[in-house]
């Protein structure tokens, strides 16, 4: 790939020569049917990078959310998809101190960087550029590949280089995990719902069972019928042969639970079945099983337990485990899955979710917040 950049719903834009695939399926279109004057007023074959650039209640603006294309010396700054008034212009004008002919660029807003920072890529040489300050600094990523196209997506960094891709800390550059893998086996995992009516109708009506992060930051779902997507995929999981109700990571391990039966995994690959699993909820988390889902937020030992209308927190450095802290959840009716990230927590319902801060927030909500849909900010689905 060229560039990649997500537009401002959360689809992923990837860009080859001069055509353009939208989100994770579907077929190529020309780039310049999306945005003409990149093609009217440069007559290019192709993007050499792209980011979006989002960060709401910034302390200059209410809201940034841009989209730059850069083309040899040139930059093309788009704002809900028009090219704002006075663009293409220099790349020097723009971002004093990056080179022209770029091969990859990526935001990173804060706090996974210091302070609202652009990381351009130009063979094996790195720029961090400070967007408040203008100021450039150059980084040795020595462990990260030459990256022909970058990524972030839900709060991750990729490093695409050929057919491959590699996860990589913004900061350092340190890739952690076995990479680099192949891009088509993670980033075009939807492609076989793009052929037929029926089956973009599955990607866009996908439904979640359980989703979790693991120690690594990959996040595994579980997709009904049984499609278990973690690295390693369904074969690692030879265990389970249906539906898992809910699952959580925890101390490098996975907890996957269906029915009144809790299944445990080594986190690392390969992913093993733990010997003496699997064992009844109640005698590992002391709560009766079947649960509707769980979710433990990172650098914490309590596993929140949705169980009807309830929330329950299980300490899991505790022996024996005991569900505790009944609170009600007044705003559902039913939760299939949960999972708690750096953006908080997420609760989905069908084929939607929605978020918030904290468990206490949670309880607390009388009213549903913003609704997001699985499909488009998931998976990248177009509809």
């Amino acid at each position: 790939m060229d560039a990649v950049a997500v537009n401002e719903d959360g689809i992923p834009y990837f860009f080859k020569g001069d055509h353009l695939y939208k989100g994770f399926h579907g077929k190529a279109e020309l780039s310049n049917e999306t945005f003409a004057e990149l093609d009217d007023l440069h007559h290019v074959g192709h993007v050499d990078a792209a980011f979006r650039l989002h960060c709401v209640n910034s302390p200059e603006h209410e809201d940034y959310d841009f989209i730059f294309f850069f083309l040899d010396d040139k930059v093309f700054k788009y704002t809900k998809g028009k090219l704002d008034d006075g663009y293409p212009k220099d790349i020097s004008e723009v971002f004093p101190g990056i080179p022209d002919h770029l091969d990859a660029a990526v935001w990173c807003p804060v706090p996974e960087c210091d302070v609202p920072t652009v990381i351009f890529f130009k063979g094996n040489e790195i720029y961090h550029f400070n967007f408040k300050s203008k100021a450039v600094e150059e980084k040795e990523f020595q462990s990260m590949p030459n990256c022909t196209s970058a990524l972030r997506f839900m709060e991750h960094y990729y490093c695409f280089h050929g057919h491959m891709f590699s996860k990589f800390d913004p900061k350092t550059g340190e890739v952690h995990g076995k990479y680099p893998k192949e891009a088509r086996d993670f980033f075009m995992r939807c492609s076989k719902f793009s052929d037929n009516h029926v089956e973009r109708e599955r990607c866009s009506r996908v439904h979640l069972d359980a989703i979790t992060t693991d120690n690594a930051g990959n996040i595994g779902f579980v997709i009904r019928p049984i499609d278990i997507q973690f690295e390693g995929g369904a074969n690692a999981f030879k265990e389970l042969h249906s539906e898992v109700d809910a699952v959580f990571s925890h101390d490098g391990h996975l907890y996957m639970i269906k029915d009144d039966q809790v299944f445990l995994y080594k986190e690392s690959e390969p992913r093993t079945h733990l010997e003496g699993y699997p064992k009844p909820v109640k005698e590992e988390l002391g709560i009766e099983g079947p649960i509707d889902a769980a979710f433990v937020c990172q650098d914490h030992h309590i596993a929140h337990i949705v169980k009807g209308h309830s929330l329950y927190d299980v300490d899991l450095n505790a022996s024996p485990r005991v569900a505790a802290n009944e609170r009600p959840l007044a705003v559902f009716k039913k939760v299939d899955a949960a999972m708690c990230g750096p953006q908080g927590i997420r609760v989905f319902v069908g084929n939607h979710f929605y978020e918030f801060e904290s468990t206490m927030i949670l309880t607390g909500a009388r009213l549903l917040p913003e609704q997001h849909r699985v499909s488009m900010e998931l998976f990248g689905c177009d509809h």
